[in-house]
């Protein structure tokens, strides 16, 4: 079988879990070397050990994507390691929710500092490393940051502006060799939906029904492939593929939709979904 990424390198942010775990044993199945950021180490370590357990190599960095100078120490330790960065996955995140009138600013700069300004400097981190390898770059947005939805503001409007900037640099990195890829998922398996707005993980069950939720895995072979063609913009779910068509062509029945479906149910939402 033929490895798309074979003798490539991979840096994925926020692969500890979900999305970016498995994008991680993708990579590596197809052939490249991967650097795993995250906060959590001993999460870390499981997917480390998955991925080398199938003859991968993968490094392991602690890091949060808030701190540009450990972003950038770890940019440089993988290039020292594998010679190179070939892709970059921007895909650390979480979601703060709530009420907006219960919420305020700094819990919209907060969902900011991670969920935009990280992304931004992981990009600045390894854009000197991507222009040498005319490389990819893709960047974790979500159907939230082209649909709007009530008791979740902060984390739409920041993949809003995901969308917004994988818009624009696309066009400024296509003149250096970069692709740009846009991936927006829908529901994902993912520890998301269980983590509050501390961005501590809760244990707690997702509260979407399972049957409109896309494995992980199979969420992350349909990355590689769009990363590989380099792809503008994947979405992820039938059923985001479906709410993002209707929101194109009827939004007013969008609206009324979302109302129709969440009008006095919003307290009871916000409980189970921060439930401690």
């Amino acid at each position: 079988m033929t490895q798309r990424f074979e003798g490539k390198s991979v840096f994925i942010t926020g692969a500890s879990s979900g999305i970016g775990a498995a994008m991680a044993r993708a990579f590596a199945a197809e052939g490249a070397g991967v650097a795993l950021l995250a906060r959590r180490t001993d999460k870390l370590g499981q997917v480390k050990h998955e991925i080398e357990a199938h003859a991968g190599r993968a490094l392991v960095f602690q890091c949060d994507v808030t701190d540009a100078e450990g972003l950038k120490a770890a940019v440089e330790q993988t290039v020292a390691a594998f010679g190179g960065i070939d892709v970059v996955l921007a895909n650390a995140g979480f979601g703060i929710s709530g009420p907006f009138e219960n919420l305020g600013v700094d819990d919209f700069r907060r969902q900011f500092e991670v969920n935009v300004f990280g992304m931004m400097n992981t990009i600045y981190a390894a854009l000197p490393a991507l222009k040498k390898s005319k490389g990819r770059l893709g960047l974790l947005g979500s159907v939230a940051g082209k649909l709007g939805t009530p008791m979740t503001s902060p984390y739409n409007v920041s993949k809003y502006a995901v969308n917004g900037l994988a818009d624009c640099i696309y066009h400024e990195f296509d003149e250096v060799g970069i692709s740009v890829t846009c991936i927006n998922p829908g529901f994902v398996e993912s520890e998301i939906r269980s983590v509050n707005n501390d961005g501590v993980y809760t244990g707690n069950p997702d509260p979407v029904p399972g049957r409109f939720i896309m494995p992980a895995e199979k969420a992350a072979r349909l990355i590689v492939d769009a990363v590989y063609r380099r792809r503008p913009e994947l979405i992820l779910t039938r059923l985001g593929k479906l709410a993002l068509f209707i929101n194109r062509l009827f939004p007013g029945f969008t609206r009324w939709t979302v109302r129709r479906f969440t009008r006095g149910k919003l307290a009871a939402f916000q409980k189970k979904r921060r439930a401690v």
